[in-house]
């Protein structure tokens, strides 16, 4: 049931890399669309967005810029450039697999990027369909690292799921993404700190990186594809150990 998540290891690390670029505004901003898009923009009906505000406020986002965010995603601010959401997928160094969401008001410049992006490390964008089967939709919830896993597990069985990963000083917890609310509220009333709910593509299967260079070049992908203006989430099922993680040089 318990396991260790490399890649939630490297989303981690990269996390601090993505509030050096400073794009955090942009990315959250446009997490605030896409949950006023999908279910509304009252807040207290739609825990997606209602979650995307809390994560804006945290990060110290203006009110007015959260306000025009849900008048994006609900259609009532005038655009001439509407936003329209995107997947991609390709393949990067040692074959490994990238599915990535979009938020763009031009495809064909968004596409251009990507695949510029990924030419440049040794990948390339594929057709639609290409890696989508790898992966999986899920809620995950990330709550503090239980100091007894026996009664994390009374909590998780009572908030109906049984899947989680340990890694470093927090837990993760996997329930599809309709849960979501429901799991956080759950671990809530067990006394557990939910320090996060987001939806996330999850691997169905791996590759294993053992090299350092395709270690590196699938990092610097990575790091190119978050930094686009237009890229809302990355996925990868890739597998980096924590020792060649130390030893490649992003």
């Amino acid at each position: 049931m318990a396991g260790h998540s490399k890649w939630a290891n490297i989303k981690r690390q990269k996390a601090r890399v993505d509030a050096q670029k400073g794009k955090v505004f942009a990315r959250l901003s446009r997490a605030i669309i896409i949950a006023a898009r999908h279910g509304g923009g009252d807040p207290a009906g739609n825990f997606q967005l209602r979650s995307a505000i809390e994560k804006a406020k945290a990060a110290g986002i203006p009110n007015e810029n959260i306000e025009r965010a849900i008048a994006k995603g609900t259609g009532t601010l005038d655009s001439d450039a509407p936003l329209e959401e995107v997947r991609y997928e390709g393949y990067g160094a040692g074959g490994v697999a990238f599915l990535i969401e979009a938020l763009t008001d031009n495809r064909n410049r968004t596409a251009a990027d990507l695949r510029a992006a990924f030419n440049k490390q040794g990948g390339n964008l594929g057709e639609t369909g290409c890696v989508g089967w790898m992966f999986d939709l899920w809620g995950v919830v990330t709550v503090a690292a239980p100091h007894d896993e026996e009664a994390f597990l009374e909590a998780l069985l009572a908030a109906e799921v049984e899947t989680y990963d340990i890694v470093a000083d927090v837990a993760e917890v996997r329930c599809p993404v309709a849960a979501l609310e429901a799991v956080s509220n759950t671990l809530n009333h067990y006394g557990y700190h939910v320090l996060e709910t987001e939806r996330r593509w999850l691997s169905l299967n791996t590759v294993e990186v053992s090299d350092e260079e395709t270690a590196r070049r699938v990092l610097r992908l990575l790091d190119a594809l978050e930094t686009l203006d237009d890229i809302q989430s990355v996925a990868t099922n890739a597998v980096i150990s924590d020792a060649l993680m130390e030893m490649v040089d992003v």
